[in-house]
This record gives structure tokens, sequence and C-alpha cells, in this order.
């Protein structure tokens, strides 16, 4: 039985590494920037040569910034999806929203040949992906909020959810037969994910939405840990069904939906890191498992998105394939070596 000085310690270790390794992630890439000259270009001071200041400030701690976003937010959903569900196989985009999102985006890309000339390329900027992206999960949150009112039975949800992502898979890959070569590898860079190239406003309002989310996902808590021990007890104890799985699902939408808006479809941390963390933190308490999530998905993504810039190199692999190698192996052996799924 852990106690509280144990998560605690485990919790002051963690955000030790998170540290670290966000610290690494400035330093690595095509260009080798020392630590301490990391630290000086973040804490007020300038690093020696102009160039690293600006890759610091500019470009690489955005991306560090998003990383850690992308990263506890995605887990955090996948979290509360699983717990939802009560299924160990759920995600933060079982609802469909990424392929809402990946819909938006299609309509955008694929539909702005059309247009062509200066319009095509206005249509095709940063914040219209964004936008189309947010629109396109949007929708597809309004449907399953819909059907969340007409269903009793929160697994029908999850089937539904899924039946929306297949149709709007299905309208994708309809648009990409279509399209020409140039638009279509296009939208293929947007589907692989990226941490980069984003603004100060853009990671403002991600800050936002993943403080939002994450701020109903703590108030519902409680809620959470009630319907681990399935709906007719948590009824027992007066809990409001319906209710909890609307703020479950509007939690999860805002965090995998703004995140996909803005970073892309990120596949694998949702759905894994929620194991990573029961198997250190062996409890059903999500007021522990939350935060301790929290911290897991972003260091794992800090992680990947070190290793995907390829440090040394000019090349950067897609953010989306590294956190499946990466990940899906540790996710593997943990379980193997505790011989048993602790959810």
């Amino acid at each position: 039985m852990q106690t509280t000085q144990t998560y605690r310690a485990y919790f002051i270790i963690l955000c030790l590494f998170l540290f670290a390794a966000f610290l690494v992630n400035l330093s690595l890439g095509s260009v080798s920037i020392p630590l301490d000259e990391v630290i000086k270009g973040i804490f007020g001071g300038n690093a020696s040569k102009e160039t690293w200041n600006y890759i610091i400030i500019d470009y690489r701690l955005p991306k560090a910034i998003t990383a850690v976003l992308a990263g506890g937010g995605l887990a955090v959903s996948g979290l509360l999806m699983q717990t939802l569900f009560r299924n160990p196989l759920a995600g933060p985009f079982v609802l469909g929203l990424s392929s809402g999102a990946s819909l938006g985006v299609a309509l955008l890309i694929l539909g702005a040949g059309a247009f062509g000339g200066f319009l095509g390329t206005a249509l095709v900027s940063e914040w219209s992906l964004v936008i189309a992206s947010a629109v396109g999960s949007f929708l597809v949150l309004l449907a399953v909020l819909m059907v969340t009112f007409r269903v009793k039975d929160t697994m029908a949800i999850l089937i539904i959810g899924l039946m929306f992502g297949s149709v709007t898979a299905a309208v994708v890959a309809v648009l990409s037969y279509f399209s020409n070569a140039e638009k279509l590898q296009q939208y293929i860079f947007w589907s692989f994910g990226s941490l980069g190239n984003q603004s100060w406003q853009g990671i403002l309002i991600l800050s936002c939405c993943t403080f939002l989310g994450l701020l109903i996902a703590v108030i519902s808590s409680k809620s959470l840990n009630a319907l681990l021990l399935g709906e007719n007890y948590a009824k027992s104890m007066g809990l409001h069904i319906k209710r909890t799985t609307f703020l479950i699902i509007i939690a999860t939408s805002v965090l995998a939906g703004s995140i996909t808006a803005f970073a892309g479809p990120i596949a694998f941390v949702g759905l894994a890191v929620p194991h990573i963390a029961r198997q250190f933190f062996k409890t059903s308490n999500h007021l522990v498992l939350i935060p301790a999530v929290l911290i897991f998905g972003s260091l794992l993504m800090l992680i990947c998105d070190t290793i995907a810039q390829l440090p040394f190199s000019e090349y950067t692999l897609p953010i989306n394939a590294i956190t499946s190698l990466i990940g899906a192996p540790v996710v593997i052996w943990l379980l193997v070596r505790k011989r048993k799924l602790l959810f």
C-alpha cells in the first residue's frame, strides 16, 4: 500500500525529470546549444550568441511548451475516456474528435484548390487550419452530445463515437482520392502531427483550453472514482450519471480538440500514458492519477520530440511515428514485467 509520502516522493522525482527533459529538449537539435546557454536564454539573461538566443526563444521554447501541453492534455483525456467507458483500450479520440478535425482540415486543404490563386493560398494558412480543425472537432462533439442525452448506456456512446469516426474517415478517404498530389501531400504532412511553428498567441490559446479541460477533470475526480465501481453503485451514491458523462466528454473534447487543432492528430500518448502511470502509482484515486498522468504525458512527449528532431541533424521525423515507436515497447515491457494490467 503506497502512502502519501511515497506519492510525494514520486511527484518530486517526476518533476525533476520533467525539468531536465525540458532543458535537454531546448539544448538539442540541428544546432547544439550548451545547457548553461539555454538557462541564460530562458531565465532573463541572454545567450552568448544572438543566433542561439533567437533559436531558443522564438523556436525551441514555443515547441517545448507545446509538447508539455499536448502530452499532458492528451494523457489526461485518455485517462478520462478509459474511466468513463471502463475500457483500457479507450483513448482521447474514441469519440471521433480526431476524425472530425481531420475532416475539417481535409475539406479546407483538398477543397482549397478549387479556388486557386490568392484565395486558395489564403484559405490554407496557419490559423485557417487551426479553425478548420477546431470546427470539425466541435461538430462531431455536438453530434456526440446529442446522442449522450438520448442514450443511457455509456458503451453505446463509445460505439456511436467510433461510428462517427469511421464516417468522417471515409469522407476524408474520398476527398483524398479525388485530390491532386500537391494538396494530398500537404494534408498528409498535417496528419503526421507537428509541435513546431507555434506562435505565442497560439500557445496562449492552447494553454487556456488545456487549463479549462484540466480544471473540469479535477472537479470531476470524485465522480470518476465512483464510476470505477460501476454505474449502479455510482447512482446509489447520488451521482447524476448523465451530467457526469456530459462533463467528462466536454473535458476530453476541450483537451483533445484544442491539441489536435494546434498540433495535429498525435496518436498513442492518450492510450498508453495512463497505463504507465498506473504501474507506478498503484491507486484508483483520480486526485492522484490526474496529476501523475499529466506529468508522465508531458515527459513522454518531450522525450519523443527530442528524438524526433534528430539532434545534430537538419532532419525532423514525424512526432506521430516517434510516440508509437518509443512508447509502445515501453508499455509492453511494463505490462509483461507486471504480468497484469492495472485498471
